[in-house]
């Protein structure tokens, strides 16, 4: 098992925590959006509490490691590498104790192109110890709005991990998805699988409007947030989501897998 000392230094070396690619700019832009509740960075969240700019910064400084000084306003946003072993750690419990319970999953990313390895390496393990991965409205067509209008994508599945696609994107050796922070396709998928009367997902496992979508509907959710995703950390402290691990998401793909070690070793669910 990898000790916690080599992954606190892989986490540095590979920026996924200390200092990362995300700018205190671009940070601060997202919890004023979020103050004004912007749907682009409420990611599917409802918040119940009245959350101002100094409150967020305050929240996402203890949960997350980044400047508490409202005046600090320029350079690299920071990640505690503590706080996001420690959330690994909570990660790790969950997956074990859907494990055990051998409850149906639901995994999904909206970061296709950085994090499919690490879902995918889940949902192979937590499949393997008994767990129905979920594909419900698997092709189904869902309108999004983005910074370039309205466009359809299509709900798809790629080693029992949900993204979306553009149509006539599933040909051999295409992107294997596109980036969204939409809550949409977790309200696609779950609303599919209640149609079809089950089953229902206990743990939905992701990123984005993946977690803050399904946790929004009551369903228990788990996943990565960068510093410049407040929703998440909101969530959590409000109790519609149940963990949330703060690092970059996205660095290259292969830099996620001792994470990916990490937590199946420390869930028992390594293969």
């Amino acid at each position: 098992m990898l000790s916690i000392g080599a992954l606190r230094a892989h986490l540095l070396a590979a920026r996924l925590a200390g200092p990362v690619a995300t700018s205190r700019e671009e940070s601060l832009r997202s919890y004023r959006l979020f103050a004004a509740r912007d749907p682009r960075v409420l990611l599917g969240l409802d918040p119940e509490g009245a959350w101002g700019q100094r409150e967020l910064i305050a929240l996402m400084a203890e949960k997350c490691g980044v400047s508490a000084d409202p005046h600090h306003i320029s350079g690299q946003d920071v990640i505690d590498p503590e706080l996001t072993l420690t959330a690994l750690d909570a990660f790790a419990e969950r997956l074990a104790a859907v494990a055990q319970r051998r409850a149906p999953v639901l995994l999904g990313t909206g970061h296709p192109h950085r994090l499919l390895g690490f879902y995918a390496a889940l949902a192979d393990a937590l499949s393997a110890a008994g767990c129905a991965v979920l594909t419900p409205a698997h092709g189904h067509s869902i309108d999004i709005t983005t910074r370039f209008g309205l466009r359809t994508y299509n709900l798809a599945y790629v080693r029992g991990v949900a993204l979306v696609r553009e149509p006539g994107a599933s040909r051999p050796g295409c992107e294997p998805g596109a980036h969204t922070h939409s809550p949409l396709p977790v309200r696609t998928a779950l609303a599919a699988a209640a149609e079809a009367g089950g089953p229902m997902p206990e743990l939905v496992i992701g990123d984005h409007g993946w977690v803050c979508g399904a946790g929004q509907l009551g369903f228990e959710a788990i996943g990565p947030a960068d510093t410049n995703d407040p929703a998440l950390f909101v969530g959590q402290a409000e109790g519609s989501v149940s963990v949330v691990v703060p690092l970059d998401d996205a660095v290259r793909s292969d830099y996620y897998r001792p994470l990916t070690r990490y937590v199946l070793n420390r869930a028992c669910l390594s293969q």
